[in-house]
Order: structure tokens, then C-alpha cells, then sequence
């Protein structure tokens, strides 16, 4: 090819046109006889010769293994032939074979710039970044090497080889995160494999992701079921887990509970659909009082129950089944947990929440309803409190508190209808109260009261005989019994034959009921320390006083239990009377015939009912579970 040729017409033209206006008309350098004589004199002849046979002494020594005389010759030939685009090919093979990587890409470059639309050229060039990436990766120069294999992948981004090599060099350089990305797009652009499941799962292994690194092995074993390579990693990883769990166990029985919750979650991340470990971790949050992380597990652990994965080869067959009695046990017992610690608190809404959910896990189990029906009690919801309480009482009729609980919603029932004028209600209410728990003194007292607002006196002046009977130091029967008994000191009514008659069929009604109840049910223990110790009753001080003739009843303290009332017995109540008597005053007084109020005992009432009552929960022993 002629230098006009290549640079076009247009240089051309303007190349003679400049050389006319240097020389002119001069034909110095024109021989055309010289031309015509010599045809073979062609500068574009005489090139193109040279370089074939450059090009072929190239091939030659490349026949011989010469390969630096090769490059020389190619390179030659180039020099005369720039464009010829087999010429960088064959100096591009024998960089190569001189292990030249960066002069064969050159080269490689080139002929792809002169051939655009060649695939073999492009392909090869992707050959020798490869190349290139292999030795230094071999030479331990990882970096290095990742550049190369980038710039392979580049070229051929759909030969998966380039990949596997720069996730070698990812590896090598700890980049576990770029090399479980790179596994991740060709799981999700790819067909997935086995093979690509367990190399993610070691990377997640390695990266002590445990939990993920589980499931992939899953996934792998779905897809082929004889993986041995994912069976033994998997393998390893439940060994792992049974030993943290081991360990857990060892730490909780030595009181250590931080120790075992950190081991038995270890255990969780290796093994996370083993029901097992969900239901010994959500009795640790328990024991620690994380109730929501607790519910979660504990829920957690009945749904995987029945599942497979916990059903090792030749286990029993009602063992899923235990298991998953025992996560409703506890998931209970973490409900009510949770609802004592927000009752503790005064979120009373979110009580009953939790609580209602433990009874639809559990229906046959009285405590729940008990605690229930103490939380509506304490939003004064008492028509909710009593049908808990009734139900509680169905379902263990010999608990001895629920007739107590039944009684005080009665009484709390009666107090409101009385604040209302409602009087006729409240006494049927009072009347239930003393039918249930005939020993509290209370309860005849507002029943005394609302009888003498509908003037049926005698009925009044016997329930005033029973309350003073009860508890002869309340100060507030003493004006209700003078009011009943006009003319009369209060030694006057202790001292006559009424009394002992009321009190005779009194003693047979607390007899009779204390026979009702079982020796272990009358013990006042945990089951029986409830809204019945704390102050803050249904009806204020200032409500009870808002309603005409409501300011006579009590409303602004809960009835005390009765268990230290049976305590004393008939001795105690005989020791009352009789101090009562002693300090009568003689029939002939010339002053008014009211009984000395004892201030001592008045001061002491009001600075006790002033300092704040610490408020007792009862653990939650109903469902009587071990953890």
C-alpha cells in the first residue's frame, strides 16, 4: 500500500499542491524513463516483500523455539507492514511463549483494534490476563493477580473458570464478604447447585455465620441428598451445637444463667430448627425476665415441635410430642411471668393482654384465671373479675382464695350499687359477700349499713353484732352501732344476750366454712397474696363522698384476707370480747353514753393507712411446671 494511498485524497492533493508552489514548473525530480524501465523498483512491492520475508524468518525461528529471534523478525516486518494485523498476532504467541504477558496483551490489543469484530482475538486476550493472573497468584502476589482476572472477566464475563480463579484470589486475601456476593449472583442468575450451596456455606462457615451457613447446607442436601460434602459440614456443625448445648446445661445447673444463654444461643446458631434449644433459651429469658425474647423462642420452640429435624433415627415416637407439651408448659408460665411484671407496674390493660393469651394456650388452669380476674379487680372491672373468679373456682374447687377473691368482687360490686342509692342491689351483693367468706368483718359492716339506710333495723343491728364480733377494734362500727342501739354504750350491746346469740351462730357459719377448705388451701402462701393486701379499692374516698348517702360505707381499702382472722380462732375472738367488757362504763352516767374512742389506735390506723402497703404478686405456682 502507497503513503498517498493511506493518507487519502485529500492529503494528497494538498501535498502537490504545496510541492508546486516550492519548485514551480521544475521537472527535476521527475524520471519517468526510470519509471518505465524498472516496474519492479515499486516501493510498495519492495515493502511488502521485506516483510513477508521477515514474516516468514518469524516463523521459522518459532519452528525452532528462537523465540526472541521470532519477536525481532515479526517485529520487523511490523515496522514496514503497521497494519497487517497477523503480524502482531505471531509477535503476541511469541511474547507468550517468552512468558511476555504484558507485550502479548500489547500486541493482543492491537490486533483487536485493527479487527473490532474478531471473537478469537478477544478470547485470547482474555487468555493471557488469565495467564497473567494464574502466575501471580502462584507467586503469592494476590492483588496482583485479582487485577488480572478482572480484567479476563471483562472480556468474558460468561466463562465461569475467570470467576472461580478471582474468588481464589478473594479468598487468599480474606474477603470473605466479596466472595459470598460473587456466589450469591451466580446462585440467583445461575441454575443453583449443590456444589455452589456448600462452597457458600463454607464461606459462611468461615466467616462464623453459623445460622446461614446451616440452611445453605440444607439447601445443598435438598438438591442432592448424597452431597457428602455438605452431609459432613452439617455433621460438624450439629456436633458443635450439641456441645455448646452440653455446656449450657452444665452453667445453668451452676446457677451461671448469663454463661448458659450465651452457649445455648452458640448452640441455636448451629443448629436453628432444633426445638430443643428454642425451648431451653426461652426458659433462660424466663428465668432472666427478657419475657418477650422468652414468648418468642418458647412460640418458637411448639411450632417446630413436631418437625423433623428433631426426630433423630430410632427416636421415640411421642418424644416430638413431649416436646411440644412441655413448650405450651412454658410458654404459659412466660405469659403469666410477663403479665405479673406489667401488673407489677400498673399496666393492667397489658396484663389482662398476656394473660388472656396464656388461657387460650391453657383453658383448664385456675391460676390464670385467678390472675386475670385480679387484674380486671384492680380496673375496677369487678363483673370481669367475678366471672374469672367463678371460673377459677370450677376448675379448683378446693382453693380456698377464690371464695375470699369471689367474696371482695361481691363487696366491691355492692359498695358501687350503694354509692348509686341502688340499696336493695347492694345488699343482695353484701349478702353473696358473707355467703362466700362469712369471716370478714367488712362485709357485715356495709351490709349493717346499707340495711339501716332501708330501715330494716334488726337485720342491720344483727350484722353490726357480727362486724363487732370480727374485729371489735374497728373505730368505725362504733358510731353505726350507737345509731343502731340508741341509749346504749357500746359495753352496754357487747355485754348483752344478743350478742352471744349472734355470735353462736357467727362461730357456726366461720366453722363450716373453715371445714369447706383443705388444710393446704387455708395456708396463706403465695397462691394467696393478691389484690386483697393492696390499697386502692374500686371506689375512692372522693367518689364514695360525691354520692348522697354513699359517705357512711367504707370504699377507700380493700379488704384484708381473712387467713390471719381464722388464725385466731374462737380463743382470740372470746380475748376480744372480753376486753370489750372490761372496759365498759356503769349503767348510770350522767354524762353521754359514748364509748372512749382510743386515740392511740385511731393514730395508728391513719399513719398506716397513709404509708404506702408494699404489694406482694404471688408467683404463678398454679400450673405447678418445672422448668
Amino acid at each position: 500500500m502507497e503513503v498517498s494511498d493511506r493518507m487519502g485524497p485529500k492529503s494528497t492533493s494538498s501535498r502537490e499542491a504545496a510541492i508546486r508552489t516550492l519548485f514551480g514548473s521544475s521537472r527535476i525530480f521527475q524520471s519517468p524513463e526510470l519509471k518505465l524501465q524498472r516496474p519492479d523498483l515499486c516501493a510498495d512491492l519492495i515493502l511488502k516483500d521485506k516483510a513477508n520475508h521477515h514474516y516468514e524468518a518469524g516463523m521459522a525461528a518459532m519452528l525452532q523455539s528462537h523465540f526472541e529471534r521470532a519477536v525481532i523478525c515479526f517485529s520487523k516486518a511490523i515496522t514496514l507492514q503497521p497494519e497487517r494485523t497477523q503480524l502482531y498476532v505471531e509477535r503476541a504467541e511469541s511474547h507468550l511463549q517468552l512468558c511476555d504477558f504484558r507485550s502479548a496483551a500489547l500486541d493482543y490489543k492491537h490486533a483487536c483494534y485493527l479487527e473490532p469484530h474478531t471473537r478469537v482475538h478477544l478470547d485470547r486476550l482474555a487468555f493471557i490476563h488469565y495467564l497473567q493472573g494464574q502466575c501471580h497468584c502462584d507467586q503469592g502476589m494476590f492483588l496482583e493477580a485479582l487485577e488480572s482476572f478482572a480484567k479476563a472477566i471483562e472480556l468474558r464475563p460468561d466463562f465461569r473458570p475467570y470467576h472461580m480463579r478471582s474468588l481464589v484470589c478473594l479468598s487468599a486475601l480474606g474477603r470473605y464478604s466479596d466472595c459470598i456476593r460473587l456466589v450469591t449472583n451466580w446462585i440467583e442468575t445461575d441454575t443453583p447447585t449443590p456444589d455452589l450451596f456448600t462452597l457458600r456455606a463454607r464461606l459462611y462457615h468461615q466467616l462464623n455465620q453459623a445460622t446461614l451457613c446451616y440452611f445453605d447446607l440444607k439447601s445443598a442436601l435438598r438438591l442432592d441428598p448424597n452431597c457428602w460434602q455438605a452431609r459432613d459440614l452439617l455433621e460438624d456443625l450439629q456436633e458443635a451445637a450439641e456441645r455448646s448445648s452440653q455446656g449450657a446445661i452444665a452453667k445453668a445447673l451452676e446457677g451461671e444463667l448469663s454463661d448458659a444463654l450465651v452457649k445455648i444461643t452458640s448452640a441455636l446458631e448451629q443448629s436453628p430448627e432444633k426445638a430443643q434449644y428454642y425451648l431451653f433459651r426461652g426458659i433462660l429469658y424466663r428465668r432472666l425476665k427478657d419475657f418477650t425474647a422468652a414468648i418468642e423462642d418458647l412460640a418458637l420452640a411448639v411450632e417446630l415441635g413436631d418437625a423433623r429435624v428433631d426426630r433423630p433415627v430410632g427416636s421415640e415416637p411421642d418424644r416430638s410430642a413431649a416436646l411440644q407439651e412441655d413448650g405450651h408448659a412454658q410458654l404459659v408460665l412466660a405469659y403469666n411471668d410477663f403479665a405479673v411484671h406489667c401488673f407489677s407496674r400498673g399496666f393492667y390493660n397489658e396484663a389482662v393482654m398476656l394473660l388472656t393469651r396464656a388461657i387460650h394456650e391453657q383453658r383448664d388452669e385456675s391460676g390464670l384465671f385467678i390472675n386475670r380476674g385480679d387484674c380486671f379487680y384492680m380496673q375496677k372491672d369487678w363483673r370481669f373479675a367475678l366471672a374469672d373468679y367463678q371460673q377459677a373456682e370450677e376448675l379448683d374447687p378446693s382453693n380456698a382464695s377464690i371464695p375470699l377473691r369471689v367474696a371482695t368482687a361481691h363487696n366491691a360490686l355492692g359498695l358501687h350499687s350503694y354509692n348509686d342509692l341502688k340499696f336493695q342491689e347492694a345488699v343482695e351483693e353484701f349478702s353473696a359477700a358473707v355467703e362466700r367468706s362469712p369471716g370478714i368483718a367488712r362485709f357485715y359492716r356495709n351490709r349493717a349499713k346499707a340495711y339501716s339506710r332501708m330501715d330494716r333495723v334488726e337485720e342491720a343491728k344483727q350484722d353490726a353484732i357480727c362486724a363487732l364480733i370480727l374485729d371489735p377494734s374497728d373505730d368505725e362500727l362504733v358510731p353505726l352501732v350507737l345509731s343502731l342501739f340508741p341509749g346504749c354504750s357500746l359495753s352496754d350491746v357487747t355485754s348483752s344476750t344478743a350478742v352471744q346469740t349472734v355470735r353462736a351462730g357467727l362461730m357456726k357459719r366461720v366453722q363450716a366454712c373453715r371445714r369447706t377448705a383443705s388444710p393446704v388451701s387455708r395456708l396463706c402462701g403465695k397462691l394467696e397474696r393478691t389484690v386483697l393486701e393492696h390499697d386502692g379499692d374500686g371506689q375512692s374516698d372522693t367518689d364514695s363522698q360525691s354520692s348522697s348517702g354513699g359517705r357512711d360505707v367504707e370504699a377507700g381499702r380493700e379488704p384484708r384476707l381473712f387467713s390471719h382472722q381464722l388464725a385466731r380462732g374462737e380463743e382470740q375472738v372470746a380475748k376480744a370480747v372480753k376486753r370489750v367488757l372490761q372496759q365498759r362504763q356503769p349503767l348510770h352516767h350522767p354524762g353521754p353514753r359514748l364509748a372512749p374512742l382510743r386515740t392511740t389506735l385511731r393514730a395508728q390506723q391513719q399513719t398506716s393507712s397513709t404509708a404506702p402497703r408494699p404489694y406482694a404478686w404471688r408467683d404463678f405456682g398454679g400450673v405447678g411446671l418445672s422448668c
